[in-house]
């Protein structure tokens, strides 16, 4: 039988390849002073690979590849989408951020690349191994472009302390699939879920282990407590860019593999994982949010802020298959959640670029009086801060009405203490939010600053704020518009 290649199901990834191939190849030849024309071949290059999106997102068929290891359906494509965007503004930001570091730019482009092409890759998997090759693929680059700033030791510490545990987690994952393969004979998601289904394998104290193993795995990747210690030192010290690349894309690649294992290839243990992944939400919120509310910098604060994220994350389908309801409307509560979260913590790191160059410091306190000689960096600011909060009409307003609406759904008493958890935890981030907001309206601006009140944020950065500004507006006055990603996750889970 020959042997057949979809050529158009692997245009995006294969776009993505030969930009990165393109800019790795550049870099040998472009002279130092002209790096930054790699930064622009990057940026323009990647919008490309949303063209065979939307070719195959209006065909609407399902196409398979690789012994159906690899699909690209519905749920494929607009997650794809997603990371695309993500990465997109992520690139955005770094032009400017780094383009005093032309000398390394070349590296730089390509290891963001390279983790764009995992969470591609990775949403498209059916099976462990390919699931394994995009995780890895995705997180890999992220231990070099977090020490990316090499004489700061705390970016060192950063990387160091980062790939360290990233490794360890990494270990645990891969035994634990090596486990369910071994105990299943299969690393497809369809048949290992069909294999599980016979109660007595799911009883096997081993597959239980193995399922709890590849959870402390994933846990990494969300940086769900309580695997989120390497969270806060490795954010304040990477880059801002690569921070707010780590906080999404890497967080949400995390998300992708954790649901479509648990849905489609071990829904049968869900006695075994649903208390695990109870205790990581109630815990990542809690100790994620009062943990914030200690925080002087911007960017540690939004790095326990993204811990509790996780949490409410975690949810809708921990309270799910705790209370042994259907999965598939807290599978898509969420996606909802995890894409608006996205896009409008990318907004908020792109303030706190720009409002760290204003101001010359990232403390909250240094940003004092900032919307009063900045009225539109300190729109944007309330915008984003805002909107993490949850408060109408941002777009934050729907991603915890959806999370709020599947978890009471149950009707359990586990899942009614959950979303108790998660309204005291929501009031207490808004806390914290507020106070930023409060420092850049409401406190008076000193009369110097160590920074540049002249400072203008470069092209690629407004534009950055624009998209991220627009995104989070339209979302929270038309919630249709990330519905579809809801509804694009119900395909994956229900296989249809």
């Amino acid at each position: 039988m020959p042997f057949k290649v979809d050529y158009l199901a692997l245009a995006p990834e294969l776009i993505i390849v030969a930009t990165l191939v393109v800019v790795l190849t550049a870099d040998l030849f472009v002279r130092r002073q002209n790096k930054y024309r790699i930064a622009a071949f990057s940026v323009l290059a990647v919008p490309l690979a949303a063209i065979p999106l939307i070719v195959m997102a209006v065909d609407g068929s399902t196409r398979s590849l690789f012994g159906d290891s690899f699909v690209v359906d519905t749920f494929a494509l607009f997650l794809k989408g997603f990371f695309l965007v993500a990465a997109y503004l992520v690139l955005l930001m770094s032009v400017a951020y780094i383009e005093g570091d032309r000398y390394y730019q070349g590296e730089y482009y390509f290891l963001i690349l390279c983790s764009l092409l995992g969470s591609m890759i990775m949403c498209s998997s059916r099976d462990l191994i390919v699931l394994f090759i995009g995780l890895e693929l995705t997180t890999a680059p992220l231990f070099m472009l977090t020490g990316w700033r090499k004489g700061d030791i705390r970016s060192n510490e950063a990387s160091l302390k980062y790939y360290i545990l990233g490794v360890l987690s990494t270990a645990l994952l891969l035994y634990g699939m090596s486990l369910v393969y071994g105990l299943t004979g299969s690393v497809a998601f369809s048949e290992i879920s069909q294999a599980v289904s016979n109660p007595d394998l799911a009883g096997e104290p081993a597959m239980g282990m193995a399922v709890l193993l590849m959870i402390v795995g994933f846990g990494f990747k969300v940086s769900a407590v309580p695997f989120h210690f390497w969270a806060p030192d490795t954010y304040e010290g990477a880059p801002t860019p690569v921070t707010a690349y780590l906080s999404v894309n890497s967080k949400a690649a995390g998300f992708v593999a954790m649901l479509i294992v648990l849905y489609l290839a071990v829904p049968g243990v869900a006695a075994v994982w649903a208390p695990a992944v109870w205790a990581m939400a109630a815990g990542s919120m809690i100790i994620g949010n009062f943990t914030a509310l200690r925080q002087q910098n911007i960017v540690r604060l939004l790095a326990y802020s993204s811990i509790a994220q996780a949490g409410f994350m975690l949810v809708p389908f921990a309270g799910a298959a705790v209370a042994g309801a259907d999965l598939t409307e807290a599978f898509s509560a969420t996606v909802i959640y995890l894409v608006i979260y996205g896009i409008m913590n990318l907004g908020a790191f792109a303030v706190v670029i720009a409002a760290a160059r204003k101001t010359g410091t990232g403390d909250i306190d240094g940003w004092a009086g900032l919307g009063s000689y900045d009225p539109r960096l300190g729109l944007l600011a309330g915008v984003f801060f805002f909107s993490l909060a949850g408060i109408p009409p941002l777009a934050g307003w729907f991603a915890k009405f959806v999370m709020f609406r599947s978890v009471m759904s149950t009707g359990s008493g586990a899942t009614a203490t959950l979303a108790v958890i998660a309204a005291i935890n929501t009031v207490v981030a808004l806390y914290y939010y507020a106070r930023v907001v409060k420092a850049v309206w409401l406190d008076a601006a000193p009369d110097a600053v160590i920074g540049d009140r002249q400072f203008v944020p470069a092209g690629s950065l407004r534009l950055a704020l624009m998209i991220a500004g627009i995104i989070t507006l339209l979302v929270g006055v038309f919630p249709s518009a990330a519905s579809i990603f809801g509804d694009a996750s119900r395909v994956l889970a229900t296989g249809g």
